[in-house]
């Protein structure tokens, strides 16, 4: 039959072949206890199953009576775009890159920097953003951060700078970038003496020593404004910086720096403005001068300055600039920003909040900017990295400049 023929009416049966010989070893007790396999097409009989047994009385009513299961999740107001009387001016994303020299591809910089860690007893979450206005324009960023950590362990100390540089010069974000370099550097080099000072409380040491480091990181760039044969105004920058130790046992945190900005605090559900008063007057330097009483109901003062040998006031020419004046001459150098210094001691649950004057500028006057922060940011963990980062960047109208903070959650 050729191979596509019709198939045969009935199937074949399966060929049988004679048994063989017994294998080595083999025994017929072996099966002993087996079953024996049934015939093709044979029933098998159900497995006897037992019976099962009657509830006892009164088991559905308290099965009805057991509540069900509900998932509890906590209350989070969703991320906005915007808050204040209306939605910005601006698109809400960068619109045009900065111009570029293909010989001098490391001037550019990036339009957001996102960072984070989390140390002894605070968790640290930092961001710098370029404003609607820069990305707008095809601007870089002016804001610049550092994050560093120096040492390990509890004697590691972390470092958050933050700078801005002048409003509408060519080089101001490298004046940004360049100060928080040489603070770093600066602090890094000192780190152990620091951390020392920080965990022994001797707020004095710190802020005489911290106030040495500050004026030469920006001596430092008025050099470098004189190298490039610009004015010094036009190559400078706001510094602002934050210190935490890894210590869990140390929950003293030190703000110091120059320039505007804003310091806050979220304590028991209310922000706390504790920007450092900086006095208008002039003249002699006091103890204590720019910086808040010694001592606070809350424990944020430290040790008192008495008998500290304290550098020259900000406030006062420097003796350059007092021998121009002097012979009759005109000033060459610009009078310089007051340095800014706190030490706090932080409370379980507080989140510390420094930042450029991008985003302490709407923070006072937007009160719903506040409310909505207040809202995210009061939850029993801190918010990621991506969350950090979209909270940082809610609009408010009349406000476009670039935005740089540095939130602590303290466990």
């Amino acid at each position: 039959m050729p191979p596509w023929g019709p198939p045969p009416a009935e199937p074949p049966t399966p060929a049988t072949f004679p048994p063989g010989p017994t294998p080595p070893g083999f025994h017929a007790e072996s099966l002993r206890g087996r079953t024996p396999k049934e015939p093709p097409g044979a029933a098998v009989p159900p497995r006897p199953t037992a019976p099962p047994h009657p509830a006892p009385p009164g088991a559905a009513a308290s099965e009805d009576a057991l509540p069900e299961p509900v998932l509890t999740v906590p209350h989070q107001p969703p991320p906005v775009d915007h808050v204040g009387s209306g939605p910005p001016t601006y698109d809400a994303e960068p619109t045009a890159l900065p111009p570029a020299d293909p010989d001098d591809l490391d001037d550019l910089v990036a339009d957001t920097v996102l960072d984070g860690a989390r140390y002894g007893a605070s968790t640290l979450r930092a961001a710098s953003v370029r404003g609607d206005s820069a990305r707008f324009r095809g601007e870089p960023r002016r804001d610049s951060l550092l994050t560093a950590r120096f040492g390990a362990g509890e004697h590691a100390l972390v470092l958050v700078a933050m700078a801005t540089g002048a409003r509408a010069t060519p080089g101001a974000h490298r004046a940004a970038a360049e100060a928080c370099r040489w603070i770093g550097r600066a602090v890094g080099r000192s780190h152990a003496r620091l951390a020392e000072d920080i965990r022994a409380a001797r707020r004095g040491d710190l802020k005489s020593g911290l106030h040495r480091l500050t004026d030469r990181s920006l001596g430092k760039l008025r050099a470098s404004a004189a190298e490039q044969g610009i004015e010094p105004e036009e190559y400078t920058a706001g510094l602002r910086c934050l210190l935490l130790t890894g210590d869990p046992e140390c929950r003293t945190r030190v703000f110091f720096g120059v320039g505007d900005g804003g310091l806050f605090r979220l304590r028991d559900g209310e922000w706390q403005d504790i920007e450092p008063r900086v006095a208008e007057t002039t003249g002699e330097a006091v103890v204590g001068f720019g910086s808040l009483p010694h001592e606070t109901p809350e424990g944020d003062r430290l040790t008192m300055d008495l008998g500290i040998t304290t550098p020259p006031s900000p406030y006062e020419p420097s003796p350059k600039l007092s021998a121009a004046l002097e012979q009759g001459g005109t000033p060459t150098e610009p009078p310089r920003e007051p340095f800014r210094f706190r030490a706090s001691v932080a409370r379980p649950g507080d989140t510390l909040l420094l930042c450029t004057g991008g985003l302490a500028e709407p923070l006072r006057g937007e009160p719903q900017l506040c409310e909505h922060l207040t809202e995210r940011w009061s939850a029993a963990e801190p918010p990621g990295l991506a969350a950090f980062l979209a909270d940082t960047q809610v609009r408010v109208k009349g406000y476009a400049d670039d935005r740089t903070v540095a939130a602590v959650w303290e466990a």
